[in-house]
């Protein structure tokens, strides 16, 4: 993993998906969570009468769903990857390189894919994913 130039804090920040996000930019969280739903898991929420709450998509994914390898396939975009990593922590705050460790082991080594400089742009300059800096307390 590549490190170098990178400011020890940047490193520490921790990033979650911020759910707000999706309403104040007309967008819907529960429709972009679910393209990354193992077959078995959009059935069972699909039976449901009601439409499928954030809670239940995220502990679906990180119950099951994220258990299985084709939840981030090697060719997924990155910022699509980085995206699902903190959907299987259940949207736990995640420094950049915990998920830049987690990319690499999941996209089979791909050592691009855990580059925290590369990780903390996509973090910082998102505008699809809702992906927000939580301060620390």
């Amino acid at each position: 993993m590549i490190t170098e130039n990178v400011a020890p804090d940047q490193s520490q920040i921790r990033w979650i998906i911020d759910m707000d996000w999706y309403e104040k930019n007309n967008r819907s969280f529960e429709d972009t969570a679910q393209r990354g739903m193992c077959v078995k898991c959009a059935a069972k929420l699909g039976k449901k009468k009601k439409k499928n709450s954030s809670a239940d998509i995220l502990s679906s994914i990180k119950e099951c769903c994220s258990q299985l390898p084709e939840f981030i396939p090697p060719k997924l975009p990155i910022a699509e990857s980085i995206f699902r990593i903190l959907l299987a922590s259940g949207n736990q705050p995640t420094t950049a390189y915990q998920i830049g460790r987690q990319l690499s082991e999941r996209r089979g080594g791909d050592t691009y894919a855990g580059d925290i400089q590369m990780i903390t742009r996509l973090l910082k300059n998102d505008n699809h994913y809702g992906f927000k800096r939580v301060e620390e307390k």
